[in-house]
């Protein structure tokens, strides 16, 4: 893995939103990522197929993987 790759893992919804938001204050950039999810194409509906749970606070590796692929690197 490179240095500056960013790591796929598990991660809380609002700490990946900063990770890609990093100068907004936690809520807004959580608001910010999901608009963004929104608006790439299919990329809600793969992540609602990878979740048991549409309330889980936290993105598992597989959705981080597909979040990161469809809206480049934080």
């Amino acid at each position: 893995m490179e240095q500056d790759e960013f790591p796929i893992r598990a991660d809380g919804r609002t700490q990946l939103a900063v990770c890609y938001f990093h100068h907004l204050n936690c809520q807004a950039a959580y608001r910010k990522l999901q608009q963004w999810i929104d608006h790439s194409p299919h990329l809600r509906e793969r992540l609602d197929a990878t979740s048991s749970n549409p309330r889980c606070r936290m993105y598992m590796p597989a959705q981080v993987r597909l979040i990161v692929a469809a809206i480049v690197e934080p």
